[in-house]
């Protein structure tokens, strides 16, 4: 890998691994190092892009944990992993993380093939607790002396997921830390019941001024008893309910609770963690932290935004903008957040739903036209799914925005609460397909083929941005059940895109050319490869037909008839997985049909795809404009071989 020069501190350049920390670092040295490690993080991210303002507001935490945990040995799960650049750096990836996210470089997520201090691999949110649990279980069973500390922030805790490794880690004897990484953020700003009752505990000065007496009074009379912990744990549980007038959560589900502590003070942090070591059984560390912390512009700034915010100036704080020499096609998401608002003033059965991405799929748009009909549900794709099932059942038409990596987590509530009873849910699949850096563990790859296999479920994807206005407006007016629409990451093709809406006829696809020898079809906005392909092709004196599926289900009958008729040589191209996807779909009809013809399935292979530009990984996977010249090239060479040979 290319070697990079960044600015390192003279603490920080001392440590390589955790054990350089704890040997050559002094407690009081620590503020001074964690100032040199959020420099660093500030100096590469500025230069090479990436997540940002949630590594910066664990910096103090990291050190503290990297300090007092015997790590790799003790384990440290970091819940989705946006969080852990600090961590990385201190895990013997410093020299290399200037290539972090980049193509052959290293992960932004933590990830075990990647180091031993990655004990488990992370990308999707409110996993930690359920797997650092599984881990202090199987150290139980096998006699292992270990700590396990699962780290997670107040964003993750309002997934189901989370409540469901809390109720089993109350009632497991294993050295379980749970750390809350309070900062009422998840991407954008938390909502919930959840977020008002962290914010109820970490204000109540006179709870904490009281709980501060209280463990110092268990101090001296420690001296007079065994019983003098349980009675003081008793005599604090009642001053929380009369404070805070409810019970602690955490400590319901049989969990101590220590906190809220400023996340902030590393040598406090340190202190803590030392005393928590000691602790057998389940515990829970509330601290307050602030994202974006010791970064003046991230501070103050638009917190959203500074969550991934690209290239920047550090000295000043101006995002690096890149201004194209003409107007540039929307983003995608842009197209369905304004879409939705045109729709949504003409139909009021319309209402938007996301799990805490408003900014990131663009209802926000809707969010702040319409207050009253757009919801942010939080971190929670289940209940996301069967939320809008209970709308749709009462005459309203919910348009559910889900990331298609994200969507896998809610299958069960799309087949069980929407397709069974063949609901309304008009689901907008945003991240279709390969979507770039965050990698492996974000890739929309499946959701052709999970979709697919639905009854009840139409499946579509836009070429390009009119597509997609045309099909939100099909998906509304009418009810067809559970309608799927599905689009990439990034730009689309069109500049002019807001043209009149138009109605399509489900489960009708599109000739976009004509021609002879080769028929190629394709799904969804991958397609415009096809067409730079079809140039170079033609000049090569190959001819091709070019159709656009639009719908995987159900899919073109007619069309493929008139494919399957007409030409002996098909390709198909897909951003999504070969197995079950639409080319899949097609060779079932070829067969169902008793056709005959060579078809070549162009998509993504069976393997999981790590991370780089979308046009980088198109190249590697074998869909781009490249790999269709290719392939249709090498088909015309097989016929022409065939007949020379017969």
């Amino acid at each position: 890998m290319e070697m990079h020069t960044y600015t390192t501190g003279k603490l920080l350049e001392q440590v390589d691994i955790p054990e350089d920390l704890r040997k050559k670092i002094s407690e009081d040295e620590l503020p001074q190092f964690c100032s040199e490690l959020r420099d660093f993080i500030i100096d590469v991210v500025s230069q090479k892009g990436g997540h940002f303002s949630a590594s910066l507001g664990v910096v103090e935490l990291t050190v503290a944990l990297h300090y007092v945990f015997n790590t790799p040995h003790d384990k440290l799960v970091w819940d989705v992993g946006h969080q852990a650049y600090g961590h990385k750096i201190l895990t013997g990836r410093r020299k290399v993380f200037h290539t972090n996210r980049s193509y052959k470089g290293i992960s932004g997520f933590p990830k075990p093939t990647e180091s031993e201090y990655d004990a488990f691999a992370v990308g999707h949110s409110s996993t930690s607790i359920s797997a650092a649990l599984g881990m202090a279980v199987a150290s139980r069973v096998q006699k292992e002396e270990r700590q396990h500390i699962a780290i997670i922030g107040d964003g993750s805790m309002t997934a189901g997921l989370a409540f469901e490794g809390l109720n089993q880690g109350g009632v497991e004897n294993t050295n379980l830390l749970v750390i809350l990484n309070d900062n009422c953020m998840a991407i954008d700003p938390n909502v919930g019941a959840l977020k008002e009752y962290l914010t109820d505990i970490t204000t109540s000065h006179t709870y904490n001024k009281v709980k501060d007496e209280v463990w110092n009074l268990l101090g001296k009379i420690s001296k007079f008893g065994p019983n003098a912990q349980q009675i003081a744990q008793k005599i604090e549980n009642g001053i929380k309910a009369t404070l805070l007038k409810q019970s602690n959560l955490f400590e319901s589900l049989n969990f101590r609770y220590f906190g809220p502590i400023d996340g902030h003070d590393v040598i406090h942090l340190t202190k803590v963690l030392n005393d928590l070591k000691d602790i057998p059984g389940p515990k829970i560390l509330h601290c307050i932290t602030e994202k974006g912390k010791g970064y003046k512009p991230a501070e103050e700034g638009d917190t959203a935004k500074w969550h991934a915010p690209g290239l920047f100036n550090k000295e000043t704080g101006e995002i690096i903008k890149i201004t194209p020499n003409s107007p540039e096609p929307p983003k995608f998401q842009d197209v369905f957040g304004h879409t939705i608002v045109e729709l949504a003033e003409k139909n009021d059965k319309i209402v938007g739903i996301t799990p805490a991405m408003p900014s990131g799929c663009s209802l926000n748009i809707m969010m702040k036209a319409m207050p009253d009909r757009a919801f942010d549900v939080g971190i929670a794709e289940q209940h996301a799914v069967t939320f809008s099932a209970g709308m749709a059942s009462q005459g309203l038409i919910p348009f559910c925005n889900i990331y298609s990596s994200f969507m896998q987590r809610a299958y069960d509530q799309v087949i069980h609460d929407v397709a069974l009873q063949n609901l309304q849910v008009v689901f907008c699949l945003d991240r279709g397909g390969l979507v770039g850096a965050d990698g492996a563990t974000h890739h929309g790859a499946y959701d052709l083929a999970y979709f697919r296999c639905i009854p009840n479920m139409i499946v579509s994807a836009p070429l390009d941005e009119e597509e997609l206005r045309n099909l939100m407006f099909t998906a509304q007016a009418e009810n067809y059940g559970p309608f799927s629409i599905r689009f990439p990451r990034g730009n689309g093709s069109i500049v002019d895109w807001k043209t009149p809406f138009k109605k399509l006829k489900i489960g009708e696809g599109r000739r976009l050319k004509s021609g002879s020898d080769i028929a190629i079809l394709s799904i969804g906005a991958i397609g415009t490869e096809v067409t730079k392909a079809i140039e170079t092709l033609e000049n090569s004196g190959i001819s091709i037909a070019h159709y656009d599926m639009r719908f995987v289900k159900p899919i073109d009958e007619l069309l493929l008839h008139e494919v399957f008729t007409k030409f002996n040589k098909v390709i198909t191209v897909e951003d999504g997985c070969i197995q079950g996807g639409m080319g899949s779909a097609v060779i079932e009809f070829m067969v169902d049909n008793n056709y005959q013809a060579n078809v070549k399935r162009l998509g993504i292979p069976d393997k999981f795809i790590e991370h780089g530009t979308q046009d980088e990984l198109y190249e590697e996977c074998f869909y781009n404009s490249k790999a269709v010249i290719q392939t249709a090239t090498q088909l015309m060479q097989k016929s022409a071989s065939n007949k020379a040979t017969a």
